[in-house]
């Protein structure tokens, strides 16, 4: 992997994070990996006595989840923290919501962190369409947000490129990640994002989203996937996940199906080089279908989840975008298929999710979420409250919501946030199943 420069400083067509897409930060050994570049600064939870921990140069800002540096994933934890939170009836604690309100810019965009909040941001303030789509989805469901909600939105119809889609950031080419997360904003603030159009050509952002489907041109094991941009297309599995559930219209929560007909996987079906009309070719539904099948193919292929790799190294078990796939089967209804990804979870994920904490364990109780199944026994796991444990107390529960999970609430306490450890060595922030992984390989999975 050729050197980079730190996140912050790099041009926006190598800028990775989008994060995710779903999922992220350069830390501990980020220095060694990428070529000499500084590593984030160490971040520590108060002591019993107030005071920050031995040997840790900075203090967590009061209301923040998770114990590590912030600086490219501080509003991205938060947001998929205190939207895990909300759907299975936590409280969460004012500090919590008032520290995400607080990393807005008077424009309406959100960046990954901002040390100074009281500070105005100016022209060098990395301004991400993610974070901020990410933002607006919890604070959307929190309410009594409605006017920092309706200036990111605001923001981010402003950054819209001419074919209807979006990038992380501002100006770069658009992605299949970053246009399925500011459609799920969209929805959530009750913008109808077929409505809302480029400046330039009227482009909607399912326009823009279905540029990335692969279709019955390429050859038959990739045929339904989304590529992650246009340039260098490949299947990818992260920006496919992204791309089945923001086809549908849906962001990070998605309702159960309860008794709903379960859906079939229908594949993308081809036949002299075209849609052979069982599975049609048109329209984000059947683009949502034959992402789908591309999953399912995928997760069945690699034994019920999903696969990346960093540069240079073997390819293994991808928890956070196989989470992100269990969410986009239960968007498409298909939830026979999603039972196998998500039994692997609750079997594999633990550790994962410890390691990675609030991003990490918001994944899970939002896939929980989506198929029914309880988030405070997963595998094992109570997952809400282990995300609570992760960051302040919470303020109560919602009354009549989620009644098992306000009993977890009441046990949670503080707690700690390990970053997981790839391959050689690359720290990685918790949201890695979206905000990096397709982003920086774009390789076939």
């Amino acid at each position: 992997m050729a050197p980079m420069a730190p996140l912050a400083q790099q041009a926006p067509s190598t800028y990775p994070v989008a994060s995710l897409a779903r999922r992220a930060a350069m830390a501990l050994a980020a220095a060694a990996v990428l070529g000499g570049a500084a590593a984030p600064a160490a971040y520590a939870v108060d002591g019993a006595d107030g005071a920050p921990a031995a040997g840790s140069p900075k203090k967590l800002p009061d209301g923040l989840y998770g114990t590590k540096d912030p600086q490219y994933d501080g509003v991205w934890r938060q947001s998929l923290a205190l939207l895990a939170q909300h759907t299975v009836g936590v409280r969460p604690a004012t500090s919590a919501v008032r520290w995400l309100v607080g990393q807005q810019c008077a424009d309406g965009a959100f960046t990954a962190f901002r040390a100074e909040p009281g500070k105005p941001c100016d022209a060098k303030t990395m301004r991400d369409t993610n974070q901020t789509a990410a933002a607006v989805q919890a604070l959307a469901a929190l309410g009594g947000h409605d006017e920092t909600v309706q200036k990111a939105v605001n923001w981010l119809k402003s950054v819209q490129n001419d074919d209807g889609g979006w990038s992380s950031m501002a100006g770069s080419p658009s992605d299949a990640n970053s246009t399925s997360v500011v459609i799920g904003a969209l929805a959530a603030a009750g913008a109808k994002p077929e409505s809302v159009t480029s400046k330039k050509g009227g482009r909607t952002p399912y326009d823009g989203l279905l540029t990335f489907r692969l279709g019955c041109d390429v050859k038959e094991g990739e045929r339904g996937a989304f590529t992650f941009q246009l340039k260098g297309a490949a299947a990818n599995a992260d920006a496919t996940a992204a791309a089945a559930t923001g086809a549908l219209g849906k962001g990070f929560v998605v309702a159960p199906a309860g008794g709903a007909a379960d859906t079939p996987v229908k594949p993308l079906s081809c036949k002299d080089g075209k849609a052979d009309g069982k599975s049609g070719d048109k329209g984000p539904a059947a683009a949502a279908e034959g992402g789908a099948g591309y999953l399912v193919a995928q997760l069945d292929k690699s034994g019920h989840h999903l696969l990346s790799a960093m540069p240079g190294q073997e390819k293994q078990p991808d928890v956070g975008n196989t989470a992100d796939a269990v969410v986009a089967l239960a968007a498409g209804g298909h939830r026979s298929a999603a039972q196998q990804p998500l039994k692997w979870l609750e079997k594999n994920a633990a550790a994962w999710a410890r390691q990675n904490g609030p991003a990490a364990y918001a994944q899970l109780v939002l896939a929980a979420h989506a198929t029914g199944t309880d988030p405070r026994s997963f595998g094992g796991t109570d997952l809400v409250t282990a995300l609570n444990a992760t960051g302040p107390e919470p303020a109560g529960t919602t009354p009549g919501k989620d009644a098992r999970a306000a009993d977890a609430a009441e046990d949670s306490d503080g707690g700690v946030n390990v970053w997981w450890v790839v391959g050689v060595g690359l720290a990685v922030g918790a949201g890695i199943g979206f905000l990096l992984s397709g982003r920086r390989k774009k390789n076939d999975l």
